[in-house]
């Protein structure tokens, strides 16, 4: 039928957790902590999980660390829901080396941020590089990472797929964690919604279901899978005032979160919920004691452990 949407093309739908990698007091990696974090991550609502990304402190990772992060992940969700391993780095042939160890242990797919030091500088060169990446997990879905506010490559990625449509077979989609609408609706539309679209900007998610994204990534989705479940399900039934209610309490969240320090002050936010993911590394800070209890205080004024937290037993 002319103008019908096409369908998914890799595993990401959903809310999907981009996951945090604990460490003990000393920063090393705690490993043991990863299962007790997937499974309470998944039963809160989780439809798969993100390892390695922004959230998981990978570019303060050794490669050998990214790869047992990836592994522990791996095991613990033990096939409850697709894992998708992002593998990017600065150097690609490290990058290439993470793909090709994801596809392995048994990945459901990879993702890829760009080089960030050496910056491709056109959409020919993005592509180029995420083909590379690519060629050593060819039996994967790709997703390509677009962070422009950390690696500062930002081409636009509707001429991204535009190239990437020819020339890189194996792309599923974007993890599109940017604010340009104008360039995430052509993303969305390209070819009749050809390529999967992931919202990775958690308190505009609505905005991202009105656009026609499939699925989202991001942190909060690690304690607060609940209340965007919620958010989802109202927008599918139609009840938009709702779901705008209901994103209203995200975006009160997060702007605590941020103003808080935004990654270390996620990390506290999971301790408070019983899922202690240790200390950030550097150059990240951690947040002081009594910058937790400030934290702590602030999300109750809110309510944030009523409404975000699912109901208890009994």
């Amino acid at each position: 039928m002319t103008g019908e949407r096409r369908g998914p093309r890799g595993p990401a739908r959903g809310i999907i957790a981009a996951v945090f990698t604990p460490f003990d007091a000393a920063g090393d990696l705690a490993l043991d902590r990863v299962t007790r974090i997937a499974l309470q991550t998944i039963a809160e609502g989780a439809e798969a999980i993100f390892a390695g990304g922004t959230t998981g402190e990978a570019e303060s990772l050794t490669v050998a660390e990214r790869k047992a992060v990836a592994e522990s992940y791996l095991k613990a969700a033990h096939e409850k829901v697709p894992v998708i391993v992002q593998v990017g780095r600065n150097c690609l042939r490290e990058a290439q080396d993470l793909a090709a160890h994801a596809q392995k242990i048994g990945a459901a797919a990879i993702a890829a941020a760009p080089p960030s030091y050496f910056k491709p500088g056109s959409a020919v060169l993005l592509v180029e590089c995420m083909r590379e990446i690519g060629s050593a997990a060819p039996e994967l879905p790709f997703y390509y990472y677009h962070i422009p506010g950390l690696t500062g490559v930002s081409i636009p990625m509707a001429e991204f797929l535009a190239l990437a449509a020819e020339r890189f077979p194996a792309l599923a989609g974007i993890k599109y964690s940017g604010f340009d609408i104008l360039d995430m609706k052509a993303c969305i539309d390209f070819d009749r919604g050809r390529f999967d679209f992931l919202f990775g900007s958690d308190e505009l998610l609505l905005t991202g279901l009105l656009s026609g994204a499939c699925g989202a990534i991001g942190s909060t989705y690690n304690f607060a899978a609940p209340l965007y479940r919620r958010i989802w399900a109202n927008f599918d039934a139609g009840r938009l005032d709702e779901a705008r209610r209901l994103q209203d309490h995200a975006v009160r969240m997060i702007s605590i979160l941020q103003r808080a320090g935004g990654q270390p002050a996620f990390k506290a936010v999971m301790q408070f919920i019983g899922l202690d993911c240790g200390p950030s590394r550097l150059p990240q800070e951690t947040l002081s004691p009594a910058a937790r209890d400030g934290l702590r205080r602030e999300l109750e004024s809110i309510g944030f452990f009523d409404w975000a937290r699912p109901p208890r037993a009994g």
